[in-house]
């Protein structure tokens, strides 16, 4: 913080007399940086049941959400990739607060009845929440890597080049990896240098890695803070990968999706696959 800015700050506080400033050259400081003319354009309903635009508005929240999500989650691997621990640990937990709040969102949509929902269901066309690309860099910064899962995104090269890099990159869980190798771990060679473009099958000795970073449980083990964190963020994917299921198994039952997949089928087999699954098996060795 500048002394200048707050100097200033403070005199206009004292011209004010303690009142807010009212008169501005032009549009308010407040909707100049955070561009709300443009944020509140954007929902374009197109029938008339009300329950279109908070479909809307939640989608959009979510799309938000999983953009600050992947800043933290991305942030939290160059920290572990420059073995700066603390800082991993302060991206993961405010990582933590965005995905609580992404899956309490599923929230404004819990009133919405099946009868209000095909009122509007047929204008989504082939639109899915599938094909979003915000949701895709965060499943391959899980790990989740899958080629295909580029190509509905083809027609947009800066989306789709974007994808690529993510593609090619080690996900969070591969930077965790690679720092337990640094710090004279015994990490599977296989699972520190590899084809990051490819998903990583679970590993026993990577368990036993989990065992010994476990086996040091003093409160100044920053390691096991790191795994604890991973484990809290994973629990929070799975938890709105169930609300999501929720969500449509309530307003369209077992009905096929409109991207063309099985719909609640599809997204329950999604829900049992665990992120980070060598934190969860270590549990039933420990």
């Amino acid at each position: 913080m500048s002394s200048s800015a707050a100097l200033a700050r403070e005199q206009r506080a004292e011209r004010n007399r303690g009142r807010p400033t009212l008169s501005f050259d032009g549009v308010t400081p407040y909707a100049h940086y955070t561009a709300v003319s443009t944020l509140l354009s954007l929902q374009r309903p197109r029938t008339e049941e009300p329950a279109e635009t908070t479909f809307l508005v939640a989608t959009q929240v979510m799309e938000l959400l999983f953009a600050l999500i992947r800043h933290e989650w991305e942030q939290a691997r160059d920290a572990v990739d420059a073995d700066d621990v603390p800082a991993a640990l302060a991206a993961l937990r405010r990582g933590h607060k965005a995905q609580d709040v992404l899956a309490e969102s599923w929230e404004l949509l819990a009133p919405m009845t099946p009868t209000e929902f095909n009122r509007f269901r047929d204008q989504l066309g082939e639109a899915s929440g599938f094909q979003s690309y915000g949701y895709r860099h965060l499943e391959f910064l899980l790990g989740n890597k899958s080629a295909a899962m580029i190509r509905p995104h083809r027609a947009d090269p800066h989306v789709s080049a974007e994808l690529e890099r993510a593609l090619a990159e080690p996900s969070l869980y591969d930077a965790v990896l690679r720092l337990l190798h640094r710090r004279g771990f015994p990490v599977p060679a296989e699972r520190v240098e590899r084809d990051w473009t490819q998903p990583a099958e679970p590993h026993p000795q990577v368990v036993r890695v989990w065992e010994l970073v476990y086996a040091d449980d003093r409160p100044d083990n920053e390691l096991l803070a790191l795994a604890e964190a991973l484990l809290d963020t994973a629990e929070r994917v799975t938890l709105w990968r169930h609300r999501h299921a929720m969500a449509v198994k309530r307003t369209m039952g077992a009905k096929a999706g409109t991207g063309g997949s099985s719909g609640l089928q599809w997204l329950m087999r999604n829900v049992q696959k665990d992120v980070f699954p060598e934190l969860w098996q270590l549990r039933t060795q420990l």
